[in-house]
């Protein structure tokens, strides 16, 4: 179940990485926002990674004074959410029911 936290972090990240420019601390309140709890330990070395990986690439920008890195998808990252939405789609269709009253094991 880790890997699949894991995981979801990941999409999460790129979906908004795709539609504008994020930076960690943002980040990591919209993943509270859902319901994940993620320690900047854990979150800014996995948009370290991602940029790594080429799913993310990101730049330096001063904001009140302080710098910040923000971060966007890139290409690669855009494929790499798109394969992920798939995988979830497919995923859904097959383990959550399709009303409340499916249950094969009652």
């Amino acid at each position: 179940m880790r890997e699949l936290m894991r995981a979801a972090v990941r999409l999460h990240v790129l979906h908004h990485a795709a539609e504008e420019d994020i930076h960690g601390a943002w980040m990591s309140e919209e993943l509270a926002n859902h319901g994940y709890s993620i320690s900047p330990g854990t979150l800014y070395p996995t948009l370290h990674r991602m940029e790594q990986d080429g799913l993310l690439v990101s730049r330096q920008e001063v904001v009140g004074g302080r710098p910040r890195r923000v971060y966007r998808a890139t290409t690669a990252g855009l494929d790499a959410l798109a394969e992920g939405r798939r995988s979830i789609a497919e995923l859904a269709a097959e383990v959550l029911p399709t009303s409340p009253k499916e249950n094969p094991h009652e």
